[in-house]
């Protein structure tokens, strides 16, 4: 792929850099802009343009094509100034379709929560089956940087990647669907019709749904085709999976559902049921997804990477019969906390302690819901600790599963489940697990 002219990167995280990476491999006389909103760019022969500059640059084309960072919204003003100017818009993920995607089988898996253990499994069932396959997207590598190493790739894919994704996958899965990203998507409407782009399509693929999507009406429409759907497990194969997840590392009801859409789609990528089985054995659980640490003899679950309510229900449901401390609030995304504040007792959370700024809104009905839990209101991830830290003796277990971003108090979801283990160990005792 060559660049007939230079090109703007808007952003400068992980993807950004793979792009630059690229374009530097594939067209090494393009010369190669960045524009962030904040933050320092670590990115290496760049010239950065300012946002504020952004608008005359576009008027003066001096670039042909901008490369969007997923965290950016594609419904920034700018982004139609600059297709009214005949400048290209396109993502890292597209930039792979282009190049890639004629030479590689697809699997795409996308949904609201359990993408990422559903994509991590599927890539571990493939492999363990014989597949030359390799897995990136949203889970950690991005796809230029896969490029074709591999026959097969699995994409897990956030709702930012497949909102304009531009070529069709062979085969796609959607975990669940409930509203999130409301910010970046304007509103939950465009939310779900940008997810659903990713099986909302003319051409026939097979697709799998999970529990919590194969009886959306949204889902149902956006698949077209009951026929697309791959087949169900038979009993046989069901139960060995049900067997094979009891004496795993994943825990929870969720995560028995993740691993059985994971099986479908594996099986529908020339998997086989021994290879399946053998992936479930060798998960292990993503960093910061019920992540657990035992600090001074007591159990803390980092489960920074929970970003929704929904995620919060279910890091609750993999840990009954125990008394739970569970920390949550963050940034504001205008998600609705009312049926979440019902469960919390019913899952043994005997301690709330809510964070900015979303916090608020969950102890507010977790007031009126569950006037039993002692709820406090902390100014950060600091302070939460020291309050629980003189309150031991009322639970068991501390849970970080915020049901909302990081952004508002940190860099990320890693530095956030990073900050909360620092913080057991410096308030808890030493860690001896």
């Amino acid at each position: 792929m060559h660049f007939d002219a230079p090109v703007l990167l808007y952003g400068a995280g992980r993807e950004a850099r793979s792009t630059r990476d690229f374009i530097r491999t594939h067209s090494p006389g393009t010369k190669v802009y960045v524009t962030v909103d904040s933050g320092d760019v670590d990115i290496e022969d760049v010239e950065i343009i300012a946002p504020s500059d952004l608008q005359d640059a576009i008027a003066a084309r001096r670039f042909g094509t901008i490369v969007k960072s997923p965290g950016v919204s594609r419904y920034r003003p700018i982004f139609a100034i600059a297709r009214e100017a005949g400048i290209a818009v396109t993502s890292n993920l597209n930039l792979w379709g282009e190049e890639y995607r004629s030479k590689v089988k697809v699997v795409a898996i996308s949904g609201t929560k359990g993408k990422s253990t559903t994509a991590t499994l599927t890539w571990l069932m493939l492999t363990n089956s014989g597949v030359d396959a390799g897995l990136g997207g949203n889970v950690g590598v991005a796809p230029l940087d896969v490029a074709d190493k591999y026959k097969t790739v699995v994409f897990e894919l956030s709702s930012y990647q497949t909102a304009d994704m531009a070529f069709t996958p062979d085969i796609a899965a959607i975990t669940n669907l409930s509203p999130e990203h409301t910010d970046w998507h304007r509103d939950v409407e465009h939310y779900y019709a940008d997810k659903l782009n990713l099986i909302d399509r003319d051409k026939d693929f097979p697709v799998a749904l999970g529990v919590g999507a194969k009886d959306n009406k949204l889902v149902l429409e956006a698949l077209r085709n009951p026929a697309r759907l791959v087949p169900a497990l038979d009993r046989e194969s069901d139960q060995a999976i049900v067997d094979a997840v009891s004496i795993s590392r994943l825990k929870g009801a969720h995560n028995l559902d993740n691993a059985r859409l994971a099986a479908q789609i594996a099986l529908a990528a020339r998997g086989t049921l021994e290879g399946v089985l053998k992936g479930i054995a060798e998960f292990k659980p993503l960093p910061h997804r019920l992540e657990e640490h035992i600090v001074g003899g007591m159990l803390f679950v980092n489960d920074s990477i929970s970003t929704t309510p929904e995620a919060t229900k279910a890091a609750l449901a993999a840990f009954p019969g125990m008394r739970i401390a569970l920390i949550a609030g963050g940034h504001e995304r205008n998600q609705d906390y009312t049926e979440l504040a019902t469960l919390l007792a019913p899952r043994g959370v005997t301690v709330l302690v809510c964070l900015p700024v979303t916090g608020d809104r969950l102890a507010t009905a977790t007031y009126a819901a569950a006037p039993q839990i002692e709820v406090l209101e902390a100014e950060n991830l600091e302070t939460a600790m020291q309050a629980l830290s003189h309150r031991r003796n009322r639970f068991d277990a501390v849970i970080l599963s915020p049901g909302a971003p990081s952004y508002n108090q940190f860099k990320n979801f890693e530095e956030r489940g990073n900050t909360f283990i620092a913080l057991a160990e410096k308030l808890f005792g030493e860690k001896v697990a």
